[in-house]
């Protein structure tokens, strides 16, 4: 391959890198994304986000830099939905 060749990329950077469990990194990554985006959005600090997911702030803060080999997508999967009914339940809709 020529070294100033481009080779095109697929919608899964994961899949392109040759992990055989693309779909799921692919997955948790986009969910801690979600929740990370709301942490950051309502300026929440460790130990309260700790506090509404129910655990340790370590497991936050390896959230929050994107080490997710400790989560399983159902895991995260409550997480959002906890940090989602909390947010509904402090910001009724217009």
């Amino acid at each position: 391959m020529n070294e100033d060749s481009i080779t095109e990329g697929t919608a899964n950077v994961f899949a392109d890198l040759g992990f055989t469990d693309a779909c799921e990194r692919q997955t948790k990554t986009r969910l801690a994304f979600l929740i990370n985006e709301i942490i950051k959005n309502r300026k929440l600090k460790l130990v309260e986000v700790a506090t509404l997911l129910n655990v340790a702030q370590p497991k936050v803060s390896a959230l929050k830099n994107y080490r997710l080999d400790g989560f399983s997508v159902e895991r995260l999967l409550e997480f959002l939905t906890a940090l989602e009914s909390r947010r509904r339940n402090n910001y009724p809709s217009p």
